[in-house]
């Protein structure tokens, strides 16, 4: 699979088999994902990985919390601004249409998509789950090279035939994920991931893109300079 091809065909994939993954192939992706970009090289990730016993217990005591009702855990970070403007607001709409309605979920049915919702405390049913923190006093910067370092994973997983979903939703769960990975205090958790092989049953609607002249401008013809003789007369009629 070349680069462009693991671009194309990455995806939120919400549904996986529960078809084991080599630890081998595990390693591998991680072993590469380490020459991701970071600033100064500081590479301000912290990768835990649970497969096997610890990850069941993971969905297990989650689990227990939805069935609870348990109150989320405050999150340590602002998803989304509470006031989304334009073209956001429309984008992140046209996802959870897109998202709901193909599982048959109409709009404002808060119920069924609550149960929908829920499929990110077991993973989709994945086989292997990735949780990243980071350094609870390191910048915005630092917040963007972690991004840079989750993308690099979920290329190099479509490489080895691989699906993943980012879920920022472990957040709410936090302290969950903590009495099972018990990081270091001066780490906050951003986000886990899902990791398997896609289950193909699922349906489901690509999100489409918005077209690249509303997100890119290309800059192609050099500004005017004037000639030297001008610019020195114009600096002197100052």
């Amino acid at each position: 699979m070349d680069v462009y091809e693991a671009v194309t065909t990455r995806r939120a994939v919400r549904k996986f088999t529960d078809r084991p993954i080599p630890k081998a192939v595990l390693e591998r992706v991680l072993s590469a994902a380490i020459w991701a970009p970071s600033g100064s090289n500081i590479q301000p990730w912290n990768i835990y990985v649970l497969t096997g016993a610890p990850l069941a217990e993971l969905k297990k005591r989650a689990g227990k919390r939805v069935t609870a009702h348990d109150p989320w855990d405050e999150r340590e970070y602002q998803m989304y601004p509470a006031d989304m403007e334009t073209p956001y607001r429309e984008r992140r709409s046209r996802f959870g249409h897109e998202r709901y309605s193909a599982l048959g979920i109409a709009d404002g049915d808060w119920e069924a998509s609550q149960r929908a919702a829920s499929a990110n405390w077991d993973c989709f049913g994945a086989p292997a789950a990735l949780f990243c923190y980071i350094d609870r006093d390191l910048g915005r910067p630092q917040w963007s090279d972690v991004g840079m370092y989750l993308q690099t994973v979920m290329l190099l997983l479509r490489g080895e035939g691989l699906h993943s979903c980012t879920q920022m939703a472990w957040s709410v769960y936090r302290k969950t994920v903590a009495e099972i990975l018990s990081p270091p205090e001066g780490q906050m958790l951003f986000c886990g991931m899902s990791i398997g092989y896609e289950d193909v049953t699922e349906p489901y609607i690509r999100s489409g893109r918005a077209p690249l002249d509303e997100t890119v401008t290309f800059i192609d013809t050099a500004p005017q300079r004037l000639p030297q003789k001008a610019l020195a007369d114009s600096l002197l009629a100052v």
